[in-house]
């Protein structure tokens, strides 16, 4: 009896093995929709744009890296930042902004800065530093709603909220924290 016991018992074992089913996740091939709103349409290193309007040179623009989204219509830049401001009459550069990163609008040419954001007028003296700061195109002037520090050669003022022109000589910060002289 024990020998027809124990062939029944190992085909029901080998049944049971062959009915089991593997429980891992099985990996599934990546939706395009998704990683076409992830990936950037183009990657540019080591990148110079010159913004020109009518025959003069506005801005030039300098980055590490770039990242286009021409579907968001938004460019990346996620490592050193350089912009050079040029004045209309003096064809000259009048100010330059350095940050650690910007988002631009590829519709309007609005810029939003962000880590470590310093700009220096050439031609007034005049430093500004905060950690976000906004440049709208339309208006030609800086913005920033967070704590910003402007070392002038006479003092050095700091507060909450700004507005600017791109030479930092007409500017206004709304709400003054300090004043050192």
């Amino acid at each position: 009896m024990q020998k027809l016991i124990f062939p029944y018992i190992l085909f029901l074992f080998y049944l049971n093995l062959l009915s089991c089913e593997d429980e891992l996740p099985r990996a599934t091939a990546p939706r395009m929709d998704i990683l076409s709103e992830i990936q950037p349409d183009q990657i540019s290193w080591n990148i110079k744009v010159t913004f020109v309007d009518s025959n003069y040179v506005k801005a030039i623009l300098y980055a590490t890296r770039a990242r286009v989204f021409q579907e968001r219509m938004e460019t990346l830049i996620d490592s050193g930042l350089k912009v050079d401001f040029f004045s209309m009459d003096e064809k000259q550069r009048i100010s330059y902004l350095v940050a650690e990163k910007a988002r631009i609008d590829d519709r309007t040419k609005d810029m939003f800065a962000e880590g470590n954001v310093v700009v220096i007028s050439e031609k007034t003296g005049r430093k500004l530093e905060t950690q976000i700061l906004s440049w709208n195109n339309s208006t030609q002037r800086f913005y920033s709603t967070e704590f910003v520090k402007i070392t002038t050669p006479e003092e050095i003022i700091q507060g909450y909220g700004f507005e600017s022109d791109a030479n930092l000589s007409n500017y206004n910060i709304h709400k003054v924290s300090g004043v050192k002289q």
